[in-house]
């Protein structure tokens, strides 16, 4: 190819990696060739040369979770503008996953979600070999480990003030898994402790079948509650269909709020009141912490966490008369 172009080599090499440091008539005259010889680079050898892969392994707790997929939608554009592929691999059904993506010798790891149990040994042996950033939750909690996520304590005191200012005294939450499940609680019950409020906490976790479940249990009650702080936004779908079974209406009998301000909760059917914790945005800053690592930044691995907001919609209003 160099000799088609007329070139050198080291030209050529330079032209298919983008240089900037390659005059115009000479990335002209080895793009005329590259096209007349039909070349396309071997990405293996390009990988044993550079000793990267260009790619960067990403780790789901749960595929069929909307929160997944937003968070995807802006991690994955991040890693494509520093020319990373990312390889998804599904946390939930396969134990390996972090070491099998490390096998591939990937360049990078991210861990969406809470990562299972298997999943953080493997990251904590892997030590500092591979730069590693944890998307969306705060664990595991690993020296060499960069954090991205929503500040989930303080998303929950904005949900609990809302229906505070609403006139709700009898406010329930229903709690959901892991880091990101307590620390919404606790925010939660710090407004609650502030208003002389008792709280109503009930375990649950992230779907709308236990929300469903958990709601059914707490409206049947002689003391029911006005409003729900629900775990997330698939919680409080459980929880708006438990109470039409009920014939309760919302929100003049009962306020409902999620979290994470998914694409279904801004369905006009729905409107469902929902704190938004930038989903989206967490993909991008871990995908910008990821790149940098790659990229050579050194430091201590630490926490970013991005400010949540509530987004009042229809599923709120003012306390029913006692």
């Amino acid at each position: 190819m160099a000799a088609r172009a007329g070139v050198s080599k080291s030209l050529v090499s330079l032209v298919l990696k983008n240089s900037p440091n390659v005059s115009e008539s000479k990335r002209q005259a080895v793009l005329k060739a590259v096209a007349e010889l039909g070349y396309r680079p071997d990405p293996v050898a390009r990988s044993l040369a550079e000793r990267r892969t260009r790619t960067v392994g990403v780790v789901i707790d749960d595929l069929s979770n909307p929160w997944y997929v937003a968070l995807l939608d802006g991690l994955r554009p991040v890693l494509h503008r520093h020319g990373l592929r990312p390889l998804l691999a599904d946390g939930h059904t396969e134990p390996d996953a972090v070491q099998a993506l490390s096998d591939l010798r990937v360049d990078g790891l991210v861990l969406v979600g809470t990562p299972s149990p298997s999943a953080a040994e493997q990251v904590k042996a892997l030590g500092d070999q591979i730069p590693t950033v944890v998307a969306g939750t705060r664990e595991p909690r690993l020296s060499a480990v960069d954090v991205v996520a929503n500040d989930d304590y303080r998303g929950a005191q904005l949900a609990t003030s809302h229906l505070l200012e609403l006139g709700h005294r009898r406010i329930a939450h229903i709690v959901g898994e892991g880091e990101v499940g307590r620390l919404r609680r606790v925010g939660y019950e710090a407004v609650m402790a502030d208003a002389g409020l008792e709280p109503r906490c009930v375990t649950g976790d992230w779907t709308e079948a236990t929300g469903h479940r958990v709601a059914t249990g707490l409206l049947r009650s002689s003391d029911r509650a006005t409003a729900i702080v629900a775990a997330n936004d698939l919680s409080a779908i459980g929880v708006l269909a438990a109470a039409d079974d009920l014939g309760l209406r919302v929100p003049e009998d009962l306020s409902v709020v999620g979290y994470d301000d998914t694409w279904f909760a801004r369905l006009q059917r729905l409107s469902l009141t929902t704190i938004d914790s930038h989903i989206t945005e967490v993909g991008e800053v871990a995908g910008r912490t990821l790149t940098a690592r790659i990229d050579g930044e050194r430091g201590t691995a630490g926490t970013r966490l991005l400010f949540p907001a509530l987004v009042e919609r229809s599923s709120t209003g003012p306390a029913p008369a006692d």
